[in-house]
């Protein structure tokens, strides 16, 4: 337990030493709906949104930017380092086995998004007037299994990637893929029913966040599998490509 406190001091240390992380994971959600929010056409009330504000049904997506750039772009290249460095390999041969370094990198991780999901939700509240979650515990639940699936994805990158550039492009264009086909850059229901289908099965479930956060969103918006569908889906995800990645992963 100690050695493991003592690896999550030390990577905490070189996550905030890191600006570029710090501001995309965990600034960038809370940066992006501000910035959004000044655009006169998002504060308004569209008729398909029944009388809510485009600001306030597009808050969870501007959190899931955070969510999926911190497990696919940041978590990889982190262990494609400590691989390519040959880090990994000599803590073999320590007492302190490189697993713990994975642990602490992954709580680390989580525990940014987190801050960056905290900042997000109190910021559009005092500052915009958008309401928190109102499903609050569907809302951690989605938080969890949408973050745990991404993270599975990113795993299997991790273990398969053997230098950080690899893991930064490979990142990139999962980040955009994930981003694309989840309904993020563009609203799921103005997308062809095909990718609305493919939509249902691609991390971190957008829709759920949308359900949980604001329900009367989430039944204007929904177009795919109920709440608890599709977080089982994610759930499902999480676990296979978690077993994936152990299977694959190679410490040097």
């Amino acid at each position: 337990m100690r050695a493991l406190m003592t690896m999550l001091k030390i990577e905490t240390k070189l996550l905030l030493r890191d600006p570029v992380t710090v501001f995309f994971g965990v600034l960038f959600p809370t940066g992006l709906l501000l910035a959004l929010s000044t655009i006169p056409a998002l504060r308004e009330s569209p008729p398909e949104l029944g009388g809510l504000r485009a600001i306030d049904a597009w808050a969870p997506t501007a959190l899931v930017f955070g969510i999926v750039m911190i497990a696919v772009q940041h978590t990889p290249n982190v262990i494609a380092t400590y691989r390519e460095r040959g880090i990994l390999r000599r803590l073999s041969t320590t007492p302190v086995h490189p697993r713990r370094i994975l642990l602490a990198q992954m709580i680390v991780s989580f525990a940014s998004v987190l801050v960056g999901a905290a900042l997000m939700i109190t910021v559009a509240w005092a500052v915009l007037d958008i309401p928190p979650p109102q499903r609050p515990l569907s809302f951690a639940v989605a938080f969890i299994v949408g973050y745990a699936a991404v993270l599975g994805i990113s795993m299997i990158v991790a273990a398969i990637v053997r230098t950080s550039s690899a893991a930064t492009t490979t990142g990139t264009l999962l980040f955009i893929a994930l981003m694309f086909f989840g309904g993020a850059f563009l609203p799921r229901y103005t997308m062809p029913e095909a990718l609305q289908k493919v939509g249902d099965f691609v991390p971190p479930g957008l829709q759920a966040f949308i359900e949980a956060w604001s329900p009367a969103a989430g039944e204007l918006t929904s177009v795919g599998q109920p709440f608890w569908i599709q977080t089982a889906i994610m759930a499902g995800i999480a676990v296979i490509t978690s077993a994936i990645a152990a299977k694959l992963f190679r410490w040097a």
